[in-house]
C-alpha cells in the first residue's frame, strides 16, 4: 500500500476548512487532544469572503428568500454575539485581525425604501439591536462621500469589518501551534461507523476517530448523507470585487435598502464591493465563473452609491459560496449518531463562524451554551422528512 494512503486515527476528524471548521478545529485542540482537520480546499466561502461583519437583516433576503426572513429575525441576539465572538478570537489568536466595529449603514435613495428601513428598525430594536434611522442632512454631513440620491439610512452599531485574509492565515497558523493537522487538498468521499469508531474515507486515505464535525458549508448535505441524515444544503455561488489601494475615506460597512450591494474599505485602502450578485458552478470543471452582469451590475451599484469609486481601477474580482439552508444555522448531533456534529452557519456564515464553533465545542463538551436553542437542531429536518412521509 502507498504510504500516501495509510490510515490515521486521532480523538475528532473535523472535515471543512473554514472559518467555522477551522475555529472549531483550534478550540478542540487546547483540550490534549489529537485533532485532524480535512479541508478540500473547493467552495471555500471563508477565503473568498468579502469580510463583512454583518448583524442587521440585509435587504437581499427580503427580496431573494423572504420565506427565511422569520427565521432570520429570531436569530438576531445570535448575529449580535457573534461580534463579541471575533473579538474573543481576536484575544486568543493575539493578532490584529483589522476587526473594526464601528457600525454599518443601510442606506436609501427614494422614500419608498426609507418607509422599509424605519419598519425594519423598529422590528430590530425590539429584537435587542443598537440601530436608528439618520435622516438625510445628517447623513450628507456625516458621510459626504455618499451620493447626493441618499434620503435616508439605518445605522447599526454592531456591524463592521475585518481582513478575512488576515484571519484566515492567524487561525490556521495559531492552530498548527497547537498541535492541529491540517490535510489539505482532501476530498471526502464517504462517512461510516464501524467497530466502534468512525471511519472517513478521502481520496487519499482513511481516519478513524471517536467523534466527527462536519463543517463543510454547501458540502455537508451529502456528507449528511452517508449517515442517512437529510440536511438541504444549497451552494450559492456569489461575486466580489476590490479595487486598487487609495486612501481611507470610507469608514463604516455599507449597504441598500433595496440594491444589491456591500461595500467597505480595509486597512490597506482597497474597497471590497459585494452584496450578493450571481456568480456561477461551471459544470465541467467545478469551478466558480463570474458572470459578466453581475460585474457591471455590482460595480455600477457601487459607482451609484459613492459616485468617486468610478475613478478607481478594478484590482481583482473572484466568486465564493454562500450555503443556504432554512436561515437556522445547524448546530448539533442526532439521534443514533451522538457523536456527529454538524456546523453550518446561517447567512453570513463568516460572522457567525467563531460563535458557532463555541457552541459546537461546548456541546461536544456536554457543556451549556446560553446562545444555543434547539431550532439550531438538525434533527429538525429528520423530524421534517418525518412529517412529509405521514402526509404523502
Amino acid at each position: 500500500m502507498n504510504s500516501n494512503r495509510k490510515s490515521l486515527e486521532c480523538d475528532y476528524v473535523v472535515i471543512g476548512g473554514g472559518i467555522v471548521g477551522g475555529c472549531i478545529s483550534y478550540y478542540l485542540s487546547g483540550k490534549n487532544k489529537e485533532v485532524i482537520c480535512i479541508d478540500s480546499g473547493e467552495f471555500s466561502g471563508s477565503n473568498s469572503n468579502a469580510g463583512s461583519i454583518h448583524v442587521q437583516l440585509q435587504s437581499r433576503n427580503f427580496r431573494l428568500n423572504p420565506h427565511l426572513i422569520d427565521n432570520l429575525m429570531e436569530n438576531l441576539p445570535f448575529y449580535k454575539e457573534a461580534v463579541n465572538a471575533w473579538n474573543r478570537l481576536s484575544l486568543m489568536l493575539n493578532v490584529d485581525l483589522e476587526l473594526r466595529v464601528n457600525g454599518g449603514l443601510m442606506v436609501a435613495d427614494n422614500e419608498e425604501q426609507l418607509e422599509f428601513l424605519y419598519k425594519k428598525c423598529q422590528e430590530e430594536k425590539a429584537a435587542g439591536l443598537d440601530v436608528e434611522i439618520i435622516e438625510s442632512n445628517k447623513i450628507k454631513k456625516l458621510y459626504p462621500f455618499l451620493s447626493n440620491k441618499v434620503v435616508g439610512a439605518e445605522f447599526c452599531a454592531h456591524e463592521g469589518k475585518l481582513n478575512p485574509l488576515v484571519a484566515n492565515k492567524s487561525l490556521q497558523e495559531v492552530s498548527l501551534r497547537s498541535g492541529v493537522k491540517i490535510m489539505k487538498c482532501e476530498t471526502v468521499n464517504h462517512i461510516e461507523f464501524k467497530n466502534n469508531e468512525y471511519c472517513i474515507r478521502t481520496n487519499l486515505r482513511e481516519y478513524f476517530c471517536e467523534t466527527v464535525i462536519i463543517a463543510a458549508g454547501s458540502g455537508s448535505g451529502k456528507l449528511a448523507e452517508c449517515l442517512n441524515f437529510n440536511i438541504p444544503t444549497i451552494a450559492e455561488p456569489l461575486h466580489m470585487n476590490v479595487t486598487e489601494k487609495v486612501s481611507m475615506f470610507i469608514p463604516i460597512l455599507i449597504q441598500h435598502a433595496e440594491c444589491s450591494i456591500t461595500l467597505k474599505q480595509i486597512s490597506s485602502g482597497n474597497i471590497i464591493i459585494g452584496g450578493g450578485w450571481p456568480a456561477r458552478i461551471e459544470e465541467e470543471s467545478n469551478k466558480i465563473k463570474i458572470k459578466k452582469e453581475s460585474l457591471f451590475g455590482n460595480l455600477t451599484t457601487a459607482v451609484n452609491l459613492v459616485p468617486s469609486i468610478g475613478k478607481l481601477r478594478l484590482y481583482r474580482t473572484w466568486g465564493g459560496i454562500n450555503p443556504i439552508t432554512d436561515g437556522n444555522s445547524v448546530l448539533g448531533n442526532m439521534k443514533g449518531h451522538e457523536n456527529v456534529f454538524f456546523a453550518i452557519p446561517g447567512d453570513a456564515g463568516y460572522t457567525l463562524g467563531p460563535l458557532c464553533a463555541e457552541v459546537i465545542v461546548d456541546l461536544i463538551n456536554s457543556k451549556r451554551n446560553e446562545f444555543y436553542s434547539s431550532k439550531f437542531s438538525p434533527e429538525r429536518f429528520l423530524n421534517n422528512h418525518k412529517k412529509m412521509i405521514i402526509e404523502n
